[in-house]
């Protein structure tokens, strides 16, 4: 992937930034520690990006954070609930993750393209259609979901280091530590060094998988499931997968506000799509081949016990001996990258949750977030399938109801002119929607509940045809939208 010519403009983004922290209308001073400002450490949050600070135009930037935050064993995990949790074979796995992953990876991608147009945060230009206090709801459901992707990546990174010690010296909680403790560093610097970090963060990963590839490859195969695929399963999977990506919208433009305003569109989109989709498919498919070959290879199968998707990695690699270790450390490290894109996008909920934390310096919200996440990693490390599957369904609801009101808004309301979002309004409550967006979300979930098929709760609707919420969430969303926001535009008088 080529970079544009970085224009003569193009200033020091991390150092600019921190220094000043002017928005386009209404300044809200951070109380930042000058000696870390001095150092380059970013400090804006939920600030909108001034235009003359809009000089980004090294697309390869946005193509590498979203690559290698999915380029990880997260995504390996992700792939093995095929054949582990709803007994798919390595075919109808792999057609899942193919046709769902491109389909549901193109609302992120596309939302990254808004960032460059407005330099707002994801959340804050979610409140032109959910309003100032109305997207407090989605960003606290956002909140939850940033901090549960960490919590599995902890969790994870945890089990890979701990396979490797001696014996099995070191625990799964002192892994889990050490993974969260590196995340925070690279995520509170900021956006010059999580961008860098991204660029390089995937080269040792993509050779350790290759490797693995090759060691482990004679034992992959793919022999007829227990149970033939049914609609049930293949839509309890997708529902799955679908949590797993389209959830990023909630954070897409959060990595593209400081590109220059007028950089193709269209190469914003796809740089980000092929960011999600070149690690995404291969590596999931790679875990369902791996879950599905464990139990005919008996070290594979010890290794995987419990779901320990990092004692598998570790055991597909012993065969190099103490090499084999130190790849699995290098796979367990993976999933910083990940990590670390998280924590900066929670800082900017936090303050979007309680707008009164504004002057806060965003970097205080990576410490809060990692302090949120390693305790609950060591509590639910044992638990770790379950939690999975349960949590990348759940997320996936609101998420796509979240998505079909943004394009609403801004195709149908707003005819798609970037022009008509008043970036002087962005903390401005009485001349922001009322909440239309959120009245729309909720209602529904009147049709999406009934539509679930999970194992802690299935639905009429879904006891018949197989989770189909998210399927249901968008399309409803959107039409239940349209009147809702009529009858606000009608009634809200905004001068």
């Amino acid at each position: 992937m080529s970079d544009q010519h970085h224009d003569k403009r193009s200033v020091d983004i991390e150092k600019d930034s921190a220094l000043r922290s002017d928005s386009p209308a209404h300044e809200v001073p951070t109380i930042a520690s000058p000696t870390l400002l001095s150092w380059g450490v970013e400090a804006r949050g939920t600030v909108p990006v001034p235009l003359e600070e809009r000089t980004e135009t090294h697309f390869s930037k946005i193509f590498f954070v979203w690559f290698s935050m999915n380029f990880n064993i997260l995504s390996f995990s992700t792939g093995t609930l095929g054949p582990a949790a709803f007994g798919l074979d390595l075919t109808a796995s792999c057609l899942v993750i193919l046709f769902f992953n491109m389909l549901c990876c193109a609302l992120p991608a596309y939302l990254s393209t808004w960032g460059p147009r407005t330099g707002m945060r994801q959340m804050i230009h979610s409140r032109y259609s959910f309003g100032y206090y109305g997207i407090i709801i989605p960003a606290i459901l956002n909140l939850i979901g940033l901090c549960g992707f960490n919590i599995l990546n902890c969790i994870l990174g945890g089990q890979a280091l701990s396979s490797v010690s001696p014996n099995g010296d070191m625990s799964w909680s002192v892994g889990i530590v050490i993974i969260g403790v590196i995340s925070l560093l690279i995520s509170f610097c900021g956006f010059k060094v999580l961008t860098w970090y991204e660029r390089v963060a995937w080269f040792p990963v993509l050779v350790t998988f290759i490797i693995a590839l090759g060691v482990g490859g004679k034992h992959l195969g793919n022999p007829p499931a227990a149970v033939p695929a049914t609609a049930v399963t293949v839509l309890g999977f997708a529902s799955t997968i679908a949590g797993f990506v389209i959830t990023y919208s909630a954070m897409a433009s959060d990595f593209s506000n400081y590109f220059e305003p007028d950089v193709s569109r269209t190469k914003i989109f796809f740089y980000s799509y092929l960011g999600y989709l070149i690690p995404i498919i291969p590596l999931e498919c790679l875990g369902a081949a791996c879950a599905i070959a464990a139990p005919s290879v008996p070290s594979w199968n010890a290794g995987y016990a419990n779901g320990n998707v990092g004692g598998l990695l570790e055991a597909i690699l012993s065969p190099l001996g103490n090499f084999g270790k130190f790849l699995t450390v290098l796979l367990s490290l993976s999933v910083t990258g990940n990590i670390a894109a998280t924590l900066y996008s929670i800082c900017f909920n936090f303050q979007v949750c309680l707008p009164v934390l504004a002057r806060v310096p965003r970097y205080v919200f990576s410490i809060v977030g990692t302090a949120i996440a390693l305790p609950l990693s060591i509590v639910g490390a044992h638990r770790f399938y379950s939690a999975l599957t349960d949590f990348l369904s759940l997320i996936g609801y609101w998420a796509s109801a979240y998505g079909a009101v943004l394009l609403i808004e801004h195709h149908y309301f707003r005819r798609g002119d970037f022009s008509t979002y008043n970036i002087n309004d962005w903390n401005v409550p009485r001349r922001l929607p009322w909440g239309a967006g959120l009245l729309a979300g909720v209602l529904a979930f009147g049709l999406i509940i009934p539509s679930m098929n999970q194992v802690w709760f299935i639905g009429p609707i879904g006891a018949l045809t197989g989770d189909i919420g998210f399927e249901i969430a968008f399309p409803l969303a959107a039409v239940l939208y349209v009147p809702l926001r009529h009858l606000e535009l009608k009634y809200q008088k905004i001068e």
